[in-house]
């Protein structure tokens, strides 16, 4: 999971728009998805605050020598992998308060309208919402660590 992170951010700081790579029987396809409207594929409405920028599709498959577009993937069985990434600079909290449980842990399912966590910018605490139904794989920052706009906070397993 580690080297599927580290593609997925280096896809992300790039400036290429699509990326397919294949190890053995595992694939993974990368698109950027920016500029995204509602009459699109990520199904996401216009103006939502943690839309994700990019997609990742892993697939495993028997040792087939092909290589399947992007769309290929989707349409066979794929797990849909997506960011949910910070809105503004500021601090990063999973809690609502010290004494609180955590708004999500790693194997949580959430809705789209799920709270997943406060970014605090200049004494305002701002929620941000899942805006995706899935499941927490992998918390990326830690409570109480510094974000800054767009940096990814979670990766959520599309349900």
């Amino acid at each position: 999971m580690a080297e599927v992170r580290e593609i997925f951010q280096l896809f992300n700081d790039s400036s290429v728009q699509e990326f397919l790579f294949e190890q053995d029987a595992t694939k993974i396809a990368l698109k950027k998805e920016f500029g995204a409207t509602p009459a699109t594929d990520t199904g996401i409405a216009e103006g939502s605050n943690a839309i994700a920028s990019s997609a990742v599709i892993v697939q495993e498959r028997s040792n087939e020598a092909t290589v399947a577009s992007p769309k290929e993937l989707v349409n066979e069985t794929a797990t849909m992998v997506r960011e949910i990434t910070s809105t503004m600079v500021g601090t990063f909290y999973l809690r609502e308060n010290p004494e609180s449980d955590p708004y999500v842990e790693i194997g949580k399912k959430i809705q789209p309208d799920d709270v997943v966590c406060i970014v605090e910018a200049m004494k305002l605490f701002n929620e941000i919402e899942a805006e995706v139904h899935g499941e927490i794989i992998d918390i990326l920052v830690e409570d109480g660590q510094v974000v800054e706009y767009g940096q990814a906070l979670f990766l959520v397993k599309e349900l």
